[in-house]
């Protein structure tokens, strides 16, 4: 029986498997970058910490949401004097006729070209969807929660799932160790989404998301770069 080995693939299936793992190589990457704009800005700092995770799935629950938004991952959507406008409106109770004499205008300004044209985001042309994020920050909402995690664990799966079948025909590895590096970003991504879930419970659990989404991350790109290696800068053997 003869052993298929990356370094031994015809030229179109190492074709195919490049222009595959270089797709996801990318997507990772950009991937990484949109964790940094979105959750990595949830304290109002660049980079991801543990406070930015709190904030995304525990909440911050001294203030309200609208307010971490605006000063978090939204505060360049605003100038500072338009941001604390809206704060203090926030705070006291955002009544409905400010709404309707001043912040309605407002948000229409600075807000609505997102927050009424894309889907799955509060359509901020209805008081009732801005009274609603005003309201003390709780975090990501069970609904939500549902809807992230069964697109990520069907989504991500398929690709850990052709990486790791790409890489099941590298050579130099021992089976063991071929095993558990193929196993790794499933186990690390189920270890990411339950800890969204514990998070929501206790921010205490947030160190769980970092340690996740580096664990599948590392393990992923280990299996590409030895792939890609393999197939275009080891020769093939003479036997083949």
């Amino acid at each position: 029986m003869i052993e298929i080995s990356l370094q031994s693939l015809k030229l179109p299936h190492k074709a195919l498997f490049t222009g595959y793992l270089l797709v996801i190589g990318l997507g990772l990457l950009m991937a990484g970058a949109q964790i940094m704009l979105t959750h990595g800005m949830a304290d109002g700092k660049l980079g991801l910490s543990v406070d930015d995770i709190v904030y995304s799935y525990y909440g911050n629950r001294s203030g309200s949401k609208l307010e971490s938004m605006i000063n978090g991952s939204m505060k360049s959507h605003a100038p500072a004097e338009v941001r604390l406008d809206i704060i203090k409106w926030v705070r006291n109770g955002s009544p409905e006729d400010k709404w309707n004499n001043h912040f309605k205008g407002v948000f229409a300004q600075h807000c609505t070209m997102c927050h009424s044209t894309i889907p799955g985001i509060p359509d901020f042309t209805s008081y009732q969807a801005v009274k609603q994020e005003a309201k003390i920050d709780e975090g990501a909402s069970i609904t939500s929660l549902t809807r992230v995690s069964h697109i990520h664990l069907f989504g991500i799966a398929f690709i850990f799932f052709f990486v790791g079948w790409i890489f099941s025909y590298a050579s130099g590895f021992s089976n063991r160790l071929k095993a558990f590096l193929i196993f790794t970003p499933f186990a690390f991504l189920i270890l990411d989404v339950a800890s969204w879930w514990l998070t929501k419970l206790n921010p205490n659990f947030a160190w769980l998301v970092i340690i996740g989404g580096f664990g599948y991350s590392l393990a992923s790109t280990v299996m590409i770069l030895t792939s890609l290696y393999q197939m275009w800068f080891i020769k093939k053997p003479a036997s083949d």
